[in-house]
């Protein structure tokens, strides 16, 4: 199977500390990540939650585990629906990484997932992500919004 890898881009006017931010906080990532949070320690090989209240209870809709992170710069990570009927082994998660380029205040968020290939359900899965050629756009376009808000906030603070 050819490699399977979906690209966004976006350019934030902010700081790469304010996106990165965007990126990280629990408090932030609920805004755009459809009521999510992020749960963990950032360090590379820690766990990380993507959780958030349904139906009233706490729920886990995505886990995965830290792969690299470096501030500000770059965040790899692997992504599994805990909830999917598919098992839970290394082979089935797939891979997301931010990378934040460019001079500061003037950020390129890069987002790719990718793994598809070799994953259970990978070419529905990757159907999903790709979403009609829209992939993460739709999420980049919430992020972007937020942290430039923020950065202007504090600028005028």
């Amino acid at each position: 199977m050819e490699k399977l890898i979906v690209t966004n881009t976006i350019l934030i006017n902010a700081p790469a500390a304010i996106v990165w931010d965007v990126l990280v906080n629990p408090s932030q990532t609920k805004k755009y990540m459809f009521g999510c949070e992020t749960v963990s320690d950032w360090q590379v090989g820690s766990s990380l939650l993507w959780r958030a209240l349904y139906e009233g209870k706490e729920a886990v809709f995505v886990k995965g585990i830290i792969i690299d992170i470096q501030p500000e710069k770059l965040l790899k990570y692997t992504v599994i629906d805990p909830n999917a009927a598919m098992a839970d082994i290394p082979e089935n998660y797939l891979n997301v990484t931010y990378e934040l380029v460019g001079p500061n205040g003037e950020i390129n968020l890069i987002v790719t997932q990718d793994g598809f290939e070799g994953a259970a359900d990978g070419q529905k899965r990757y159907g999903d992500v790709y979403n009609n050629g829209e992939g993460w756009n739709p999420v980049l376009v919430q992020i972007k919004a937020l942290a430039e808000t923020l950065a202007a906030e504090k600028k005028s603070s």
